[in-house]
């Protein structure tokens, strides 16, 4: 999927919202396990429920890994049901040295044909790049995460001053472009997106933290909305777990929704 094809499904359904399906079997409603394939109909509902606001999926790997093969079943299943027109991102996080990351590269892109990959950074460009050799393909690099532990080290000052995320940026931005490339940068670090914005003005951002983590959708637009909107703003547990009962797809829709039109706004008030 393009970018130019990416902004104009978020102009269609007035939306940035990406739907993080998270799908641990200890928690979805236990009606479910009587099926042949638990995750996968907890998963088709869910999708069946909030298609029509959503510009975008992302199954966090570990979920489906835990669970062996047929976790692996459960996901590729998944991926083949999404509609075609809605950007498919495995939340992966790889990342390794380049021969190995180019068979990441060919797992995710060839054999399960996901739009995009979460990418580990910090072993470098050589680690990255064989994830960029892929048409129609996308990278998105960690670069200012949104658990606590980000201060550890991406927040840190290095000799020349600048902190390492701001490394990681702009180093980055000679291995892929603005239509490969995107970052995640946390809801919860609110005004910091001015500082991304001001590194990488024209790259997509992946933006984890709305709803559970507490992060402020309005600051995110704020400073980090750029005129292609340039924000994919995931939402996991507060959607997909909205509800618990048998009626849980129809709670995601609705929770689903409520954050739609909260986009809806955003658009019309900073794009």
């Amino acid at each position: 999927m393009t970018r130019q094809e990416l902004f104009t499904n978020i102009k269609k359904k007035r939306s940035f919202l990406c739907v993080g399906l998270d799908t641990d079997i200890t928690k979805i409603p236990s009606h479910l396990h009587k099926e042949q394939d638990p995750i996968f109909e907890f998963n088709k509902q869910i999708i069946d429920a909030t298609a029509d606001v959503t510009v975008a999926y992302k199954p966090n790997i570990a979920f489906y890994e835990a669970l062996g093969p047929k976790g692996w079943e459960s996901l590729q299943k998944t991926l083949d049901y999404i509609p075609n027109d809605i950007f498919t991102i495995a939340d992966a996080k790889r990342g390794d040295i380049g021969n190995t990351s180019a068979l990441y590269a060919r797992a995710f892109f060839e054999a399960m044909s996901f739009d995009s990959i979460t990418v580990a950074p910090y072993m470098g460009r050589d680690s990255v790049k064989p994830f960029l050799q892929f048409d129609g393909k996308w990278v998105i690099l960690l670069g200012l995460t949104s658990n606590e532990g980000f201060a550890d080290f991406q927040n840190e000052p290095m000799a020349d001053g600048k902190k390492l995320f701001e490394k990681v940026i702009t180093t980055s931005q000679q291995w892929g472009s603005a239509d490969n490339m995107m970052y995640v940068v946390g809801a919860t670090r609110g005004e910091m997106f001015k500082e991304v914005r001001a590194l990488a003005p024209e790259h997509f951002l992946l933006v984890p933290g709305i709803g559970a983590q507490g992060g402020d959708l309005e600051a995110t637009c704020k400073y980090g909305m750029n005129s292609q909107c340039g924000l994919l703003v995931n939402s996991a547990r507060g959607i997909i777990y909205a509800g618990n009962g048998v009626d849980f797809a129809e709670k995601a829709k609705l929770a689903a929704t409520d954050l739609q039109q909260q986009m809806d706004e955003m658009l019309e008030k900073y794009l």
